[in-house]
């Protein structure tokens, strides 16, 4: 609606000789639906008092009564602004324009790669690799709503550090091959990363593993499969749990072996050089204001590091993909990291996509620290996903009776909505009593009130039909949340931010919530309940399909 409204003004200032304008969301829906900000600039331009250009554009527009059917009431506010309300007729062609596939959602057509999940084998998921998936998939899902073609990737890290450390407890306990299980990998892991902190010949040698396999030695890639089995076993069983999905189980091993092609190529540009017996990529630009240090490509030892297989695998994805953009969705304390990656992939000219890093921040427990679970633990995702259900199962005694599906899907909303609802780059408080209520911004509450709805639909039936009549406040204010789905989603499509469709949702729902506390659709004459009917279809009809885009489903029932 935006648009045409913005088209319709700015035909009427070409055809009086003024430059068009941009018309924005009000601020101040009280007063009005759109306003103009650029009436300082304007009568800067022309040398004019900002009220002379003001007032003559209000004339204007109000002077062509083939437009009057759009605006409600156009006027100038002191000190230079222009305040639109639009016509009953517009909201509700704007409306009926919605009621379409992908609710007249502009279409793309570029193709993404997206990068996110990286867990590292041998590891057992933890929160932070719980922000990587949520925030991931929805981007990927919001990136392929528009029409993209989108090829996801986990990014698996199986090549690093912690593959020879794992290897070392093997050997040191005479583990054989059948027994490497899950518990094992579980205890092996956290023991051995603190080992190697305290006593620098362990860690010498478990760097020394990691570097004999990643030069082929074959007892050690045996071990890093059978590990790679039994880890991506138990990362895909949670993945699976949160819906979360990758059409690429691509790894750091899988980018090893474009390595030589990749250093073949680095040398011939001339710009891999050796500093202090590393071989590095100068990635310093003059416009940096702290300094940026080199890209280290191989150690001193000859071992890889993960900025190596990152370049190789940015080499792979663009010969075997072409993408338009490549995102990368980590950690914010990676920024550097993948600053060094790009500037260096950009120098080499290994690709023409364009690159972008997505960090997040930190999930934190109510005392504001990072979360940890009721034994003080640093959290695995599977004691989290439990801890959030035990919370909702004991906010009310009739939660017990749910199905197991549908408990479920409602942890699930649980937290990708306390997450997704927050920017991606901050960091956020779970209090799981908060987030499990069906009050407030929740995913119980968007759940509660599709389903409330849902259900009068199946009780009073649906409506094709949409007249120009809008019949009072709580009215208008519930179509006017329905059209501002357009801006939301395209602001959270263009800055890679889920957030922006978790308070559109949010704020749709109190609408819709708010307008039922004041019509009552089941008594009302056939003529208004049709229309409250076709509104609120259109309502529950967009709050799925954004729910989907968050990967959250809804339950049969609450």
């Amino acid at each position: 609606m935006v648009e045409v409204i913005e088209n319709i003004f700015n035909e009427i200032l070409e055809r009086n000789g003024i430059t068009k304008l941009r018309l924005v969301k009000s601020n101040r829906p009280d007063l009005c639906d759109l306003q103009c900000n650029e009436v300082f600039k304007l009568a800067k331009s022309l040398n004019m008092a900002p009220m002379d250009i003001g007032n003559k554009i209000v004339k204007l527009v109000n002077e062509y009564p083939e437009f009057s059917k759009y605006f409600n009431k156009v006027e100038f506010a002191m000190p230079g602004f222009i305040n639109i309300t639009v016509s009953d007729y517009i909201i509700n062609e704007s409306l009926r324009n919605m009621d379409k596939p992908l609710f007249n959602i502009t279409p793309s057509n570029q193709t993404y790669v997206i990068d996110y999940g990286g867990p590292n084998i041998a590891k057992p998921l933890h929160v932070g690799h719980l922000r990587s998936a949520i925030i991931g998939e929805s981007i990927k899902r919001i990136l392929k709503y528009k029409g993209n073609n989108v090829i996801s990737d986990v990014h698996l890290g199986d090549y690093g550090l912690q593959i020879g450390e794992v290897i070392y407890a093997i050997k040191r306990d005479g583990i054989k091959n059948e027994d490497i299980t899950l518990e094992y990998l579980n205890k092996a892991y956290p023991e051995m990363s603190a080992l190697c902190k305290v006593d620098e010949d362990i860690k010498r040698e478990c760097e020394q593993i990691t570097k004999d396999m990643q030069e082929g030695n074959i007892e050690y890639n045996e071990l890093c499969d059978i590990i790679s089995k039994v880890s991506i076993s138990d990362i895909k069983r949670i993945y699976d749990s949160l819906d979360v999905s990758f059409d690429l189980w691509d790894s750091e091993r899988t980018a090893y072996k474009y390595i030589p092609e990749l250093e073949d190529l680095l040398n011939k540009k001339g710009i891999l050089y050796k500093s202090e017996g590393a071989m590095v990529i100068d990635v310093k630009e003059d416009s940096d204001t702290k300094e940026i240090p080199p890209m280290i490509f191989q150690k001193s030892n000859g071992a890889y590091l993960y900025g190596t297989t990152d370049m190789a695998t940015i080499y792979d994805r663009e010969n075997r993909f072409k993408p338009d953009d490549i995102l990368y969705v980590t950690d914010d304390r990676q920024a550097m990291h993948f600053k060094q990656v790009f500037r260096a992939s950009l120098k080499a000219e290994i690709t023409d996509s364009k690159l972008e890093h997505l960090p997040y921040g930190t999930v934190n427990g109510v005392d504001g620290k990072p979360y940890k679970t009721r034994k003080g633990d640093a959290p695995s995702l599977s004691d989290m996903l439990e801890e959030t259900k035990d919370g909702f199962i004991a906010k009310k005694e009739e939660n017990k009776n749910m199905s197991d599906e549908d408990l479920n899907i409602i942890t699930n909303a649980i937290i990708k909505f306390a997450d997704l609802s927050n920017d991606r780059e901050k960091d956020y408080i779970f209090d799981i009593d908060k987030f499990s209520s069906v009050v407030g911004k929740t995913g119980p509450y968007i759940l509660y009130t599709y389903l409330r709805f849902n259900k009068i639909l199946k009780e009073e039936g649906k409506s094709t039909i949409l007249s120009d009549t809008i019949y009072n406040k709580t009215d208008r204010d519930l179509r006017m949340s329905i059209l501002d789905l357009n801006n939301s989603f395209e602001s959270a499509y263009t800055l890679r931010k889920p957030n922006y469709i978790a308070e559109y949702l949010y704020n749709l729902c109190t609408a819709l919530n708010n307008f039922y506390q004041v019509n009552h659709v089941k008594g009302s004459d056939d003529n208004v309940k049709n229309d409250w009917l076709y509104i609120i279809e259109l309502s529950t009809k967009i709050i799925k399909e954004m729910l989907s885009l968050l990967a959250i489903d809804v339950p049969s029932k609450m």
